[in-house]
Parts: structure tokens; sequence; C-alpha cells
């Protein structure tokens, strides 16, 4: 059956690859891909570039663009988020302030898109404009799936969970990359492991990993062990070695959710970590570099699908054929020992029915207690654009494990009103007079 796929932030490092995945899906090739982005010149790009892909590949997907997702929503039965408020999502304004601005109060972030003073900006701006987008799809697409792949996740899924109706997964590519990472240290071909996973987003827990019957976590730790084998992950091998498992996401972002890596300059060089540097926007995707279709380059390479999760769970939706995945959701007797309405990331199963996300009980308890350190900003954030509360905003900020170790309350206090001021053009939503839409920027 022919699906309508739309994708909001067409413009975005994941429109393009994601339109790819989705002509690589036999079960999905005839579908009606829908792109939607403010920006019209990426837009037009990115219009342009697929369609050509379709053309040389002879295929019968349909492919429309528009600049008012108004148009493209009615009749979707699957809608992708992957948006940026107020400019690039990782470098120039407003992400730069959101780094620069911490640091000098002493807060040296890594990316500042998950749990950090950066992240809760992050969600301040993006929170109510994407919840927008959902009060759009509740009344052009009630039926629709919506697979957000925009951070911060935690909090997005969350504040969508709550405040919308539409059925949602909150994707991530953490837990494949890792697993990836992991295999090729130890030696094992991905494809022979198996594992569970559980925990929140950037920070979940490889609770098991095997291959067939053989845990690998002594091999992970033998191998580990060696300095030059654990060039990179320093942080999470630390981590492994005083909490017992490895988690998800990366050494630099998981460095970032806890008090012990980044507070000083000797702790960053000791971990292997680097001060952030905001890059230049890119010219050129990787998808472009991937597909042989770069700077116009007419032999196009063959379509193969990339590790995300998002087609695999539309076309197990649209076959009727079992498929397991790690999704951010809430957290409703999920993990009994995070708070219950949280986001959690856990397993889930999708088929014809839809997704549901399955129990896992108890983590370990030293993890659920680094994990519940990061679900309390995750709270707050919430609470903040739920009640449209700047206070809220500023306890989220002021409980950010790194910040609270290093930024003394009355400092941060001032850091908190410098980002707020920087960006209050990008935070209409809290002022009390705000009424009608908010204003959307570029995603990117």
């Amino acid at each position: 059956m022919s699906v309508k796929i739309v994708i909001i932030g067409a413009g975005s490092g994941f429109g393009g690859r994601l339109s790819i995945d989705i002509m690589a899906t036999p079960a999905l090739r005839d579908a009606e891909i829908c792109l939607v982005d403010v920006h019209e010149g990426r837009l037009r790009h990115i219009h342009a570039f697929l369609q050509g892909l379709i053309e040389r590949h002879k295929l019968p997907t349909r492919l429309s663009a528009t600049t008012r997702r108004e148009e493209a929503l009615p009749g979707a039965d699957f809608v992708v988020t992957s948006i940026s408020v107020g400019g690039a999502a990782y470098s120039g304004f407003p992400h730069n302030a959101e780094v620069e601005i911490p640091r000098k109060y002493g807060v040296e972030q890594s990316v500042a898109d998950t749990t950090s003073v950066g992240a809760v900006f992050r969600f301040l701006r993006t929170g109510p404009v994407q919840q927008q987008m959902f009060e759009d799809m509740e009344r052009l697409c009630p039926d629709a799936f919506v697979l957000n792949h925009t951070n911060p996740m935690c909090m997005l899924s969350w504040l969508h969970s709550v405040k919308s109706k539409m059925r949602y997964a909150g994707l991530c590519h953490g837990i494949q990359w890792t697993t990836h990472v992991l295999a090729e240290r130890i030696g094992v071909p991905a494809e022979e492991i198996t594992i569970k996973v559980a925990g929140i987003n950037h920070l979940a827990w490889f609770l098991e990993i095997r291959r067939g019957k053989e845990d690998l976590y002594p091999l992970i730790r033998r191998t580990l062990a060696d300095p030059e084998k654990r060039k990179g992950e320093e942080v999470r091998y630390e981590i492994m070695q005083q909490f017992g498992y490895f988690c998800t996401e990366s050494s630099p972002h998981d460095s970032e959710y806890m008090p012990y890596f980044r507070r000083t300059p000797e702790l960053l060089a000791q971990y292997g970590l680097t001060p952030r540097t905001v890059a230049p926007v890119a010219t050129e995707r990787q998808w472009e570099k991937e597909t042989g279709l770069a700077a116009g380059d007419a032999a196009a390479g063959p379509l193969v699908r990339s590790n995300e999760y998002t087609t695999r769970i539309m076309e197990s939706i649209v076959t009727g054929t079992p498929y397991t995945f790690h999704g951010n959701v809430l957290n409703h007797g999920l993990i009994t020992n995070l708070p219950q309405g949280c986001c959690v990331e856990v397993p889930c199963l999708v088929d014809g029915t839809g997704i549901t996300p399955c129990h896992v009980g108890d983590l370990p308890p030293q993890c659920a207690a680094l994990d519940r350190a990061n679900v309390s900003v995750h709270e707050l954030a919430v609470r903040a654009v739920l009640e449209r509360d700047r206070e809220s905003a500023f306890h989220a900020c002021a409980l950010d494990p790194l910040t609270a170790a290093v930024v003394p309350l009355d400092k941060l206090r001032a850091m908190f009103d410098e980002l707020w001021e920087a960006e209050k053009d990008l935070l209409g939503w809290f002022d009390p007079q705000h009424s009608g839409p908010l204003r959307e920027l570029a995603a990117v």
C-alpha cells in the first residue's frame, strides 16, 4: 500500500538521509514524500537532489515540497520531525550563545543538546514551536505516527507525549552506533551481537551484550583495559569501571551529563576531551557524499539504507512484520526505579498494530541514580514550557550536574539571565502577553 510520509525539517541533515532510506526500502518505495522546510533555499536543494535520484533510479516515489506544513500534513501516515529553531543546530547563533555564555562562567559543555544549560535553552526555544506542529497534526492527520529526531530528545518527547494525543516515538542512533563501536573494538561482527539496553536518551545502559550465550562484557573489559584500544572512549570506559555498565552515545556526550569529567582543564586532558568549538555550517550533506551526487555528480550510487530506525518502523507498520527498536517514550511502569511519567529509552516492539514499549523493571541502582539526576533537569524544563514559568527554567539549569559542580548559585543566576537576554527574541512563549503562533525559523 502506498503511504504518505511528511518530513518537517527536510533541509536538515536527517531529511535527505531518511528520504534515501525510504527509497531504499521496497515496501516504501512507492510512497509520497512531502518535504517541508521554512528555508526555501534548502528546500529547493533537497527537492532537486531527491528528484534527480528518483529519475536516475526510475523509482515510483512521488515527491513534493512546501514551506507550509498545513499543505503537507492532511492524510499523512507518518510525520518525521527534525528541526532547529532560531538558527543552525550546531553552529552560529543561538547554539554559539548556549556554548560561549556558560563557558564564561566555567561550564565547559560538550554538545549542549541533551542535559546541560545549553540543552535547556535549546528546549525552551524549540519545544513551544514543535508543539504547535503537533497541534496541527492532531487537526490534520490525527492517525499518523510521529517519529521525532529533534533534540533535546527526552525533554521534547516528554512535552509532546503529555500535550499531544499523537502516536509517537523519539528516535536516536546512539544505541546502534555504540553497538558498532564496541563490535569493532572487540573484533566481533555487529550482526552476531544481541543487546538489552534501557535508561534515558544518551545515557542508557547496556544491561546485556552477548554473542549467542556468551557474555561479552569480560571481553569488552579486557580489550578496553589497553589504553591504545580505548582511545576516544576514556570517559565511557571510566564509567563502566566505576559503575559497572557501558552507556550509550559517546564519550564527549556522556562527559557532559555527570560532574566527573569536565570541571577543569586537567580533567579534560585526562579523559582526552577538548573544548567545544563552533563548526561552520556544512555546505555538503553526508547523504550527498554517500550517494555520489555531491556537486551535481551524475553517477548515482546504490540506494542503501542507513542504520536509522525510522524506515524500519514504517516498514513494520505497513507490512505487519514485527520489528524491535529502542524508542523514547513515557515511563508508564517500564523502568520501575525511574520516575513514572518521565521520558525513558527502552526496547519497543512494532508491527501492524503500532508501537508497544516493553517492560524492563529496575535498572542497576547506581545507573538509575545517574539517570535520575538528569531526569530532574528534564522535568523542570518541561514544567517551564507547560506552565510558561521562567523560574522553573532556572531551576532546570541549576540542577544540571556539571553546572552545579562548577558554578555557585549567584553566578548561576547571572549566567541564566545573560542567556535569557541573548535569546529573548526566541523565548516569546514565556511572555505573559504572548498570543498566537510563534516565529519559526530555519530547520537545518
